[in-house]
């Protein structure tokens, strides 16, 4: 995540906002910024569990095994009329890389 406030004005410049969403309460990702990661500088939802209706919505809550009620690590694209243009799963420990949505949105916006 901190990868993504590093590179904000790259996805501004695309006229894309970033905005995170995590199962971790507000408490949680203010205590994870001051502690280990830093202020974020764009907006960090929280989609605790056990409500969980983003997740759910976009297919990524894992509901059984081997660790129910986390998210799969996901990364969407979504235009400004709503869909989604370009998704993709990681593993749980990989921090997904920039360069892949940056080529979306430049393959987007016809470059």
């Amino acid at each position: 995540m901190p990868a993504y406030n590093a590179d904000l004005e790259k996805f501004a410049g695309y006229d894309a906002q970033v905005v995170g969403i995590s199962m971790d309460s507000v408490f949680s990702h203010v205590e994870w910024q001051k502690r280990d990661i830093g202020l974020l500088r764009y907006p960090l939802c929280s989609d605790a569990w056990p409500h969980a209706q983003v997740s759910r919505q976009y297919g990524v809550l894992r509901e059984g095994p081997p660790v129910p009620g986390i998210n799969e690590r996901a990364v969407f694209l979504v235009d400004k009329q709503g869909k989604i243009v370009f998704s993709r799963l990681y593993e749980l420990g990989q921090s997904p890389p920039n360069e892949h949505v940056l080529e979306a949105l430049k393959k987007l916006q016809g470059g």
